[in-house]
């Protein structure tokens, strides 16, 4: 298998939720956030080299943080934006030149699993994108104004997750026309969205959570310590 695509692990956000806990660098599985989700990326075979994106006063505590962990593919630094979308293009422009592909995974979701990554690339591959996600369990409601305006069909509904793949000059494409519109999104999908290019839903898994408050650790822990999930990532 061709070690054809770059990791982008969007390390930038402000962590307003955690109660001055630094997510990215805070213990997890007897390391970190940050080495636990590396190594899950340092075990795919199409997966050529990790471009880390933080805000700028956190590259040197990255740097330090990885110093001293021995690595089999390169892992590259850069400053992050303003935004999302900002951020996730200073990371691309770090990509080299023979990685076709870009995996953008949020750093908050160390869980992920290394054969899901796989798996999603190669839907990426067919049709030049695709994104992980899960269906949604509840019932979903469109409110407005504290009313209930709509129910969605809860077989259509999937809750998005990383990492978000994209075929280089798919993305390259896309970020130029968001630009060209003055749109700033959110979501990687939508910038591929706008341009009418199919985005597959690649099946994940419930266990890649995202780190967003101080009790997302506690259950982190606690499926860690399930026998399934340590061999996985062990």
């Amino acid at each position: 298998m061709a070690r054809d695509t770059a990791a982008l692990l969007v390390c930038a956000g402000n962590a307003t939720r955690m109660g001055g806990i630094h997510k990215i660098l805070h213990p997890l599985g007897g390391s970190t956030v940050l080495e636990y989700c590396i190594r899950s990326f340092c075990r795919c075979e199409s997966i050529a080299e990790i471009v880390i994106v933080g805000r700028e006063e956190d590259l040197p505590r990255y740097e330090e943080a990885l110093s001293g962990v021995s690595l089999p593919i390169p892992v590259k630094l850069t400053a992050g934006g303003a935004t999302r979308q900002q951020s996730v293009k200073n990371g691309f422009a770090e990509i080299s030149a023979d990685c076709q592909y870009a995996a953008i995974h949020d750093g908050a979701r160390p869980l992920i699993r290394p054969e899901a990554i796989e798996r999603v690339i190669s839907d990426a591959r067919r049709n030049g994108a695709a994104t992980l996600g899960v269906p949604v369990k509840d019932t979903i409601k469109v409110v407005r104004d504290g009313i209930i305006t709509d129910t969605p069909e809860r077989a259509l509904l999937y809750q998005t997750q990383t990492p978000q793949v994209f075929s280089r000059q798919l993305y390259a494409d896309a970020v130029q026309l968001a630009q060209q519109q003055g749109r700033d999104y959110t979501d990687d999908c939508q910038l591929v969205e706008a341009l009418g290019n199919p985005v597959t839903m690649t099946t994940g898994d419930y266990t890649n959570l995202k780190l967003t408050t101080p009790e997302d650790f506690a259950i982190a822990e606690a499926l860690l310590a399930m026998p399934e999930k340590e061999e996985h990532n062990g």
